[in-house]
């Protein structure tokens, strides 16, 4: 019986060590571009103009202040950011969440409706292209992120955003967008937003042991449609907006997001299914434990 126990005791051992997470690559989102990013602080007034073919990679983070994979993933995108020149924005899961304050249901809502996902950590590059998880069969998690930051968008004209403070609560933003090629079908929206972001947000109860969270998105705002057909004038506006609070600090900034939305009725790409967590992944290692636990069972049982 003991030659017995020790085999079983072998065999969990042996299934608990080749629990492991699997590499998802990244996919193709088909939700529709994503570009943008000029910005200024929330209680700073200025106008900018820029080449669309010099903007940096707008990069979506979906992470949660429990999430432990996430830090992982997110210390990469760090490690990148000088030599990609990429612009991170967080978006904190909000929606049946009850440890993480940092997000909302609305910025979240929107996420789960682009991407079809709710299980962070996920990565998003200009819209486009999607990595789930901090598992990487490449090099690293780092030559990954980096070779996604490379994809040329192939998107040419220029942006001119303003911001003009108003209160300490309120502005008003203007946007003209004068578009050379960008290559999208006339099917579809592209629209200006403001997606409004906190610098740095302090959580001591957070279980992944960050406590500062980066680029927090507390609140996205529409601006206004664009004319994207071929040969199009160029498309502006002005809004006047209500920041959203911070979740502390005086530390919000207004940035300039261009996003293309794919209507409902017409070509609609089919939503990918909710992925399952990296520790939800590793799940059916459990069963193989709780077999060989019914078989020891058995054997003390014959053994008697």
């Amino acid at each position: 019986m003991r030659k017995a126990s020790h085999l079983v005791g072998i065999l969990i051992l042996a299934a608990l060590s080749s629990t492991v997470s699997v590499a998802a690559p990244p996919t193709t989102t088909d939700a529709g571009m994503v570009f943008g990013g000029q910005w200024f602080e929330a209680n700073q007034s200025g106008t900018s103009t820029v080449n669309l073919s010099d903007l940096s990679p707008v990069v979506e983070v979906y992470t949660a202040t429990w999430c432990s994979n996430c830090v992982d993933v997110e210390h990469a995108l760090d490690g990148i950011e000088n030599e990609t020149g990429i612009q991170q924005y967080h978006i904190h899961r909000a929606i049946n969440e009850g440890q993480d304050p940092l997000g909302s249901i609305a910025v979240d809502q929107r996420f789960h409706d682009r991407y079809g996902v709710m299980a962070p950590p996920v990565v998003v590059f200009n819209g486009s292209t999607m990595k789930v998880g901090s598992v990487t069969d490449a090099a690293s998690l780092e030559s990954e992120f980096t070779g996604l930051a490379q994809q040329n968008t192939d998107i040419s004209g220029t942006s001119t955003f303003g911001w003009n403070m108003t209160s300490n609560t309120t502005g008003v933003a203007t946007w003209t967008l004068d578009l050379g090629n960008l290559g999208l079908p006339d099917e579809g929206s592209l629209v200006a937003y403001a997606w409004i972001v906190e610098d740095s947000a302090n959580f001591e109860e957070g279980t992944n042991g960050l406590e500062d969270y980066p680029h927090v998105v507390r609140g996205i705002l529409e601006l206004g449609e664009v004319n994207h057909t071929a040969n199009s004038a160029p498309s502006s506006g002005t809004s006047s907006i209500t920041l959203p609070d911070a979740h502390d600090g005086n530390d919000l900034s207004v940035h300039l997001i261009y996003q293309f939305n794919i209507p409902a009725d017409v070509d609609e790409p089919e939503v990918p299914p909710l992925v399952e967590s990296e520790s939800e992944r590793a799940l059916p290692a459990m069963s193989l434990v709780t077999s060989l636990g019914i078989v020891l069972g058995a054997a003390l049982v014959r053994r008697d």
